[in-house]
């Protein structure tokens, strides 16, 4: 896994790069209590704002890490965005992408810099 310093998690997974935020960043947020996802077959580019959060403490948004293709997005935290909190690496993943450019991947963190990053 790679990690950026908006506390976001990427994962390639069959040739595509599944992206959420670290559980570091749900802690933050409280509970998540409303998620809007972007559809599928949106191309984003790196920076544009891909995912909107609103939690008891606040509301975030999620840009896009890399250049791409959203090509999947995780329907159920439509009805369940407190999946976020419960599994922040694992169910509550946002969205699936396809990179523009791969390489945009080794300017991330790995897990190791992360940690040293938020300690």
């Amino acid at each position: 896994m790679k990690y950026t310093e908006e506390h976001e998690w990427l994962r390639e997974e069959d040739g595509l790069i599944v992206v959420g935020i670290t559980e570091h960043a749900a802690e933050q947020l409280g509970d998540i209590v409303f998620i809007e996802l972007p559809e599928a077959g949106k191309e984003v580019a790196k920076d544009d704002e891909v995912v909107v959060i609103e939690s008891v403490k606040a509301a975030s948004d999620i840009l896009a890490p890399i250049d791409g293709e959203i090509v999947e997005v995780n329907e159920p935290l439509a009805d369940e965005p407190g999946k976020v909190n419960e599994d922040a690496t694992g169910d509550g993943w946002f969205f699936k992408m396809k990179a523009s450019d791969p390489s945009q991947m080794d300017d991330f963190m790995d897990e190791a810099a992360y940690k040293d990053f938020v300690g």
